[in-house]
């Protein structure tokens, strides 16, 4: 497909803003954590931001500058421009993307967009472009008197199930018509397999693109979910018992605008730069994890009876292993990486299994032999022997994971890399300091 970037000036900004009555403009960006941030300004202001005069205290976002050195700026990226179709239709509300610099007009190094901008263009060097589709599932719950989310819902739908079962279905439909409304290309949506629990996916588009468009996509579901009295949550895991939501990530590489994981004289339909690519992401996948996967809560999904992938393997014909080579071929040859989940930094994510592939491909990485039973049926004396691993079991797990892969950690940048790692042992610490429920009902009486 071709890229649906916008190749907006500033002179056409500005009249489309006048024209279109848009009086407000939000400057966003993602902090480290996948967190979208905003600076909001009014039509009067959009010369300076076009100027990329807006400036910003970096030391209040976490895992951004100390205070001695807070002063950011945001430089709006103007192919991002987009008026908010469920804002007035007088007075509108519109958002450009920005990327963000420090003083002297250098990139920020702690920006994940630029994160994956300096990843594209080591692709870009070898003659890449990289494609990425996404599967984002969420949750939507009932909030309760207060306004407040809750894990309440009333439906009991399943896989593929309508309505009136599928209590969601008028919301879903109203998200697919907002986000066609903002230029997406949606090719599919449905409830999944829990109660209560949605996907919806869009169209490939180059690796920005998609990471943009993923966190445009959380805004609107959620947005869209608050007029129906629903909370939308890319929480992973919100209710136990039940499959959590993942974000599988479908990638290939194409040159010359051809996909060259496609080779149909190549095993299995794929081309030897598919296969090293697979084999560049495995060998880095337990580090990898600590990024798409980054919540404490992410690991109660990854664990055996609920879909999610646990063990590190690769198939052709089944969705238990880690990556799954779907049976489309020709242009729409992929790999789909099955452990990321919706909390993930998509700029960060997307930056990782890149480099990780394209190491793949330089060092010529051979992947295992793929596995085409179910794993979760094999003994683990099966697994052993055929050398099938598992990814982390815990958040500290990957932390100490990432920690030890100096390739992953280079490819965050030391700024990134440090901060993340202090960050999310701190979370660690801080959870396993608490006293749950399930403590007290276990051992309250016991004891």
């Amino acid at each position: 497909m071709q890229s649906s970037k916008k190749n907006y000036t500033k002179e056409d900004i500005m009249n489309l803003v006048e024209e279109e009555d848009v009086e407000f403009i939000r400057l966003q960006f993602t902090d480290m954590f996948g967190c979208l941030k905003n600076m909001a300004i009014t039509s009067s202001q959009l010369l300076k931001a076009l100027d990329n005069k807006c400036m910003f205290d970096g030391s209040a976002i976490e895992g951004f500058v100390k205070i001695e050195e807070s002063d950011l700026f945001l430089y709006p990226d103007l192919s991002t421009l987009e008026i908010f179709p469920w804002r007035p239709q007088q007075g509108k509300v519109a958002r450009l993307i920005c990327d963000v610099y420090r003083p002297g007009g250098e990139p920020f190094e702690g920006d994940s967009r630029y994160i994956l901008r300096r990843a594209l263009k080591e692709a870009e060097e070898m003659g890449y472009t990289f494609k990425v589709g996404p599967e984002c599932e969420f949750f939507l719950f009932h909030m309760d008197e207060n306004a407040m989310p809750t894990t309440i819902s009333h439906e009991q739908a399943g896989y593929f199930d309508l309505g009136p079962v599928d209590l969601g279905e008028n919301a879903r439909r109203d998200m697919v018509l907002t986000l066609e409304d903002m230029g997406f290309v949606v090719e599919s949506s449905h409830h999944e397999a829990a109660p209560a629990q949605h996907e919806i996916d869009f169209e490939y588009d180059e690796a920005l693109a998609t990471a943009d468009n993923i966190m445009t996509f959380k805004l609107t579901v959620k947005t869209i979910a608050k007029r129906h009295g629903l909370h939308a949550t890319f929480m992973p895991k919100p209710k136990a018992g039940v499959n959590g939501s993942g974000m599988h990530i479908n990638m290939s590489l194409s040159r010359d605008g051809r996909n060259i994981f496609q080779d149909p004289e190549g095993k299995d339909g794929l081309s030897r730069e598919a296969y090293y690519f697979i084999g560049g992401i495995m060998k880095h996948i337990k580090a990898i994890t600590a990024i798409t996967n980054p919540l404490v809560n992410s690991y109660k999904r990854l664990v055996p009876g609920y879909e999610a992938p646990v063990y590190i393997a690769w198939s052709t014909t089944n969705r238990s292993p880690l990556i799954r080579i779907p049976a489309s071929r020709g242009d729409e040859t992929r790999i789909e990486l099955r452990s990321p989940d919706p909390a993930a930094n998509p700029y960060l994510a997307l930056a990782v299994c890149l480099r990780a592939g394209l190491e793949g491909i330089r060092e010529k990485i051979e992947p295992p032999e793929s596995v085409n039973c179910n794993i979760f049926f094999m003994s683990d004396e099966e697994k052993s022997l055929a050398g099938i691993e598992r990814l982390p079991g815990t958040l500290f797990e990957a932390i100490e994971e990432l920690e030890k892969d100096e390739f992953i950690r280079n490819s965050l940048g030391n700024h990134v890399a440090n901060k993340y790692i202090e960050a999310k042992k701190e979370e660690w610490n801080k959870y396993c300091a608490q006293i749950t429920d399930w403590e007290i009902d276990e051992y309250l009486y016991r004891y």
